[in-house]
């Protein structure tokens, strides 16, 4: 496993009527996971809105499933970056219980400026962009 870890594990509201868990939370987790990347690399989202109104929005995502996740088995998602461009991203979330894969999915997201009337996309920083690809 290689990137920035989010451990977790399922809880008895995450699981459908057969034990399983229910597939949006995978999507659910990895948008936890990408504001968990961020903050690891001492960009919290929430810091970036508040005092430089930048947020980063969800363009597309995507997830499959090799093994199913049942009611408090601990797992892992273990975030990278795939792909930076001017002023989009795209991380990779792969979910381990132990050692095995069991989904693995990503996300496409935009550095985006909410200042003034309509948020717009904007160049992603160096700064920011030299940690995205360290992490």
């Amino acid at each position: 496993m290689s990137g920035v870890t989010y451990e977790l594990s399922v809880q008895w509201g995450d699981t459908d009527a057969a034990g399983i868990v229910y597939y949006p939370n995978y999507y659910k987790w990895m948008d936890q996971a990408t504001h968990n990347f961020f903050k690891s690399i001492e960009f919290a989202t929430s810091r970036l809105m508040k005092e430089e109104q930048i947020g980063l929005p969800l363009l597309e995502t995507r997830c499959n499933f090799f093994q199913p996740l049942v009611f408090e088995d601990p797992f892992i998602i273990s975030t990278t970056v795939i792909e930076i461009r001017d002023k989009v991203f795209q991380l990779s979330h792969r979910f381990y219980k132990e050692s095995e894969l069991v989904a693995e999915g990503s996300e496409v997201r935009a550095w985006t400026s909410f200042e003034g009337n309509k948020p717009k996309a904007v160049s992603i920083p160096g700064v920011v962009r030299e940690k995205m690809v360290i992490a």
